[in-house]
């Protein structure tokens, strides 16, 4: 007697998230669940031909900055659009509970400041329905959505609260202090938190240029709310430390996971300031796990942390300049004719920073050997003869007037990529050797923010294409591998034990990819975010479909406009049949 499934996906390339190699086959849906992998011999009430096609694990990105578009936002793009079918957030120390009513636009402030997200657009998109962490859990629980999303406790947001203006003002926390914020976040991983984070790096302030609440907590602070991830059993500490101090950082961290038992997670990237720091934190990674520490884990970027300036960005080398100031309040539209004029073009890059801007505000916009134009490929590892410093060496120009040419390209929607981190040495060979490295794992796509500067959201699809298929300037991954760095090892990192990997019993979340293909598109500056906010936004091409808990959300690169995707209450176990 034949069986009947709900849906089976048949004769694709399976890459089962485990790492194992390849196999061509079946997989039968039942109930949003996986129930049959291999030569499956009955029906379905929907049967999907994958042969020619990659079937992959949907992806599990645990970086990302939803915790406002998810009140607005169903769809969750950019993050649906490339293959993500669970996204966690709350990361950076920031978000939106608990708070009291009078904080809220303090809270925006600080999403605006540490995450690039228009103010406007949050005052018009959030819809205010909590003051506690578990409302606040309640309301995103009410709502469904392209991807199933969990939420971390924020330390800005927790501080704020207990503390008020004190906890702006990052003055020590009192005892009594310390012990409301272990109460209100074991009380948010006891609704379902998946973690709690916060930010100790100098990179994150307010808009007034101060450090934001929790940069400077002390110590005990810090192992009071970890405290309550200890007694709750579950969670991630998630920390956003300053690159150059890491390994100052690490000694209290490492002392946390081993205390407290929880997963403890921090930034790792090569930053030029110190090129080959990240090699003495996976050293120091080597040694905790000698001792038996596996649970503390270095985050990484899968291509480097890159701004792109353009004239409608956040950041471009003429932001800071006097001279240009009266063209950036203009329409865009006015503002490029302004641009074209000879008279004015030779203003500006006659021009110079103001003082006030700050040392990274300095790096950013004069640092012309780390600015690329992005071109029609998209290119993630250019040569240094590709930068803006040497193509006004070959034109006999200053970098000044090669970067406002190549902006003015495209009608002056053309991008300059600007590697942050993870280049000092031109290539990716820092970010190659974290990568294979057993106590680090793929984070900091930042989905949702930096929305005018970075658009970093699409890096599962990079890590198929780049890393499997397309690199040139130095070795390559197994698909496989690259596969289960973004699914099984992501999704295990914060206790989802049920999705990841292509097996029975499994959450039937699944990618059917057209990997040849499959590829990034143009970056774009959209305005689509509530009050007409603008964000970088890039879509790709490639997804034959995504499912999520068995139905298809996305079908040949467009939303079907289903929506069965829910908030994760806590960490979830691996099922019996798996």
């Amino acid at each position: 007697m034949s069986t009947t499934h709900d849906m089976i996906i048949r004769g694709g390339t399976i890459v089962d998230g485990t790492g194992a190699p390849s196999f061509t086959g079946d997989i039968a849906i039942d109930n949003g669940i996986i129930t049959a992998v291999g030569k499956i011999e009955g029906t379905a009430t929907e049967e999907m031909d994958a042969k020619g096609l990659l079937v992959t694990p949907g992806f599990v990105d645990i970086h990302t900055h939803y915790d406002a578009q998810a009140t607005w936002d169903p769809f969750l793009t950019p993050s649906s659009l490339h293959g993500v079918t669970t996204a966690v957030m709350g990361n950076c120390g920031v978000g939106f509970a608990p708070v009291k009513p009078e904080a809220r636009s303090q809270l925006i402030d600080l999403m605006e400041a540490v995450e690039d997200i228009p103010g406007a657009a949050m005052h018009e998109g959030i819809k205010w329905e909590w003051e506690s962490f578990p409302e606040f859990m309640d309301a995103i629980s009410k709502r469904s959505y392209a991807m199933d999303i969990g939420a971390q406790v924020p330390h800005c947001s927790l501080r704020v609260y207990v503390m008020g203006q004190r906890g702006v003002d990052n003055e020590p926390a009192t005892q009594d202090d310390i012990k409301q914020m272990h109460d209100l976040t074991l009380e948010g991983m006891q609704s379902g938190a998946l973690g709690f984070s916060t930010s100790r790096t100098d990179l994150h302030n307010t808009l007034d240029g101060d450090p934001i609440p929790g940069t400077l907590a002390a110590n005990d602070e810090l192992d009071g709310i970890a405290d309550a991830l200890k007694e709750h059993g579950s969670g991630v500490f998630q920390i956003a430390a300053t690159h150059r101090d890491m390994d100052q950082e690490f000694i209290w961290m490492r002392d946390m996971a081993k205390r407290t038992g929880r997963m403890v997670t921090f930034n790792l990237q090569q930053i030029d300031e110190y090129p080959d720091l990240y090699k003495k934190m996976l050293g120091l990674l080597d040694e905790a796990r000698a001792e038996g520490i596996t649970n503390i884990r270095g985050q990484h970027s899968g291509r480097p942390v890159g701004l792109l300036m353009g004239w409608q960005s956040s950041a471009h080398p003429f932001l800071g300049f006097p001279e240009y100031a009266e063209y950036n309040v203009m329409s865009f539209d006015e503002r490029m004719e302004k641009l074209k004029d000879p008279a004015v073009k030779a203003k500006i890059i006659a021009g110079k920073n103001i003082e006030g801007l700050g040392d990274f505000g300095n790096f950013v916009t004069t640092s012309f050997h780390k600015m690329y134009p992005m071109g029609d490929d998209d290119n993630y590892e250019p040569k240094p003869e590709d930068s803006i410093a040497a193509i006004a060496e070959r034109k006999g120009v200053t970098p000044q007037e090669a970067a406002y040419d190549a902006m003015l390209e495209n009608d002056g929607k053309a991008l300059l990529y600007f590697p942050l981190f993870g280049y000092s040495t031109n290539d990716l060979s820092a970010i190659e050797e974290t990568l294979r490295h057993p106590q680090t794992g793929l984070s900091l796509a930042d989905g949702g923010a930096h929305v005018g500067a970075i658009c970093d959201g699409g890096t599962p699809t990079f890590m198929l294409t780049h890393w499997t298929r397309d690199r040139t300037r130095g070795p390559k991954f197994p698909i496989e591998e690259i596969v289960r760095i973004q699914t099984k090892d992501t999704a295990e990192q914060y206790g989802l034990f049920d999705r990841g990997v292509l097996k029975p019993g499994m959450r039937a979340d699944i990618n059917v990819i057209d990997y040849d293909r499959l590829a990034m598109q143009q970056p774009e500056m959209v305005f689509d975010l509530p009050a007409n906010g603008r964000r970088l936004l890039q879509k790709a091409t490639g997804y034959k479909a995504t499912i999520v808990k068995g139905v298809t959300v996305l079908r040949d690169g467009e939303a079907t406009g289903e929506l069965p995707g829910k908030l994760i209450r806590g960490a979830q176990s691996a099922p019996k049949a798996a």
